[in-house]
């Protein structure tokens, strides 16, 4: 009597065991910007996972919208990466036209945009065909964005001041958005009627109209006590995300070692959600549950429950932690 009994626990617990393995893992990147690798902690363990290897100062981090694939760009080696996020195994590497910052993929993962910081340009880069297929010059670029829900690529212009516009569809700028000063981090409200971005000396953010290509507000942060991030020498607010529903942008104060949530409706300031040193970069979750900063002074990252604006866990990281980025890997 009891080999069936014993049968019936060990099919219903293969069972179990194969439901869960249908469910998407929640993974949070990050790129350790004086180090050589990625560290990848498990939101569902709010842990360390692993630590993947991809060479000397990492520095974008950007994904398809499926989660299978990420890539991550290597300032010494001049490159573009794509990992398999089920595996941690790089997959490509791909030689970029100079030294790269912040990358953007359009969803399907097709293109991947690259700001070439020593080329004055920003590299298209087909995932398919494997390599750059255009160079479209900008002054000095910076970071480069994608809604998730488009095929334009944002990248930002610090010599001009401004925010360009790519449609990959034609390989060419379709508009310049003005920021009113030197844009440094920026987001783009899915509808892609709004801009927000910090800039360079500026505690706070400006809000642009897209469609009108103008400067709406200029948001101010409570003060904060002088700069003193070695990594960040002249922006005292580098990370800003808006989360998934559009209904608040939060943003990091790097002299304060915290975060403030503006409310988008009410446009009121939250009070300050202490985290780590010098926070510099934010990402959500694409259910909007949790929020990540890195924290590059203090070498960890800071995960916040985002419905009660509290910091559940502040595990450690690599060297220099910079851009983190939320992944749903199937």
């Amino acid at each position: 009597m009891r080999t069936p009994v014993l049968l019936l626990l060990v099919v219903s617990a293969a069972t179990a065991l194969a439901a869960s393995a249908g469910h998407p893992r929640t993974l949070l990147y990050v790129d350790n910007s004086l180090g050589d690798d990625l560290t990848v902690i498990d939101l569902g363990r709010l842990s360390v996972a692993e630590t993947i290897k991809v060479g000397r100062e990492p520095h974008g981090l950007c994904a398809a919208s499926d989660g299978r694939t990420l890539f991550t760009t290597i300032e010494s080696e001049k490159t573009l990466k794509s990992i398999d996020t089920a595996t941690g195994r790089i997959l490509d590497t791909i030689a970029l036209t100079g030294s790269p910052n912040q990358c953007a993929a359009t969803p399907d993962g097709r293109y991947v945009g690259v700001p070439i910081r020593d080329g004055n340009s920003v590299d298209i880069v087909d995932m398919s065909l494997k390599k750059v297929v255009k160079v479209l010059p900008i002054r000095d670029p910076h970071n480069c964005f994608n809604t998730g829900g488009s095929n334009h690529l944002y990248v930002s212009s610090m010599g001009d001041k401004e925010v360009d516009i790519v449609d990959v569809k034609t390989m060419a700028y379709s508009g310049r958005i003005p920021t009113g000063g030197i844009p440094r981090p920026f987001a783009v409200s899915n509808d892609e009627k709004t801009l927000y971005s910090a800039l360079t000396d500026l505690h706070g953010f400006v809000i642009a109209d897209i469609p009108g290509r103008r400067i709406m507000e200029r948001v101010q942060l409570p003060s904060a006590p002088p700069l003193d991030c070695p990594l960040e020498r002249n922006t005292p607010t580098h990370g800003l995300a808006l989360t998934p529903d559009g209904k608040q942008l939060w943003v990091t104060s790097l002299a304060d070692g915290g975060v403030y949530v503006y409310d988008l409706g009410t446009r009121k300031t939250s009070a300050m959600i202490h985290v780590g040193k010098c926070p510099n970069w934010i990402a959500f979750s694409p259910d909007g549950r949790y929020c990540a900063v890195s924290n590059s002074d203090s070498d960890d990252c800071s995960i916040i429950d985002a419905r009660t604006q509290r910091e559940l866990a502040r595990p450690k990281t690599g060297r220099a932690p910079k851009r983190v980025l939320i992944v749903n890997v199937p």
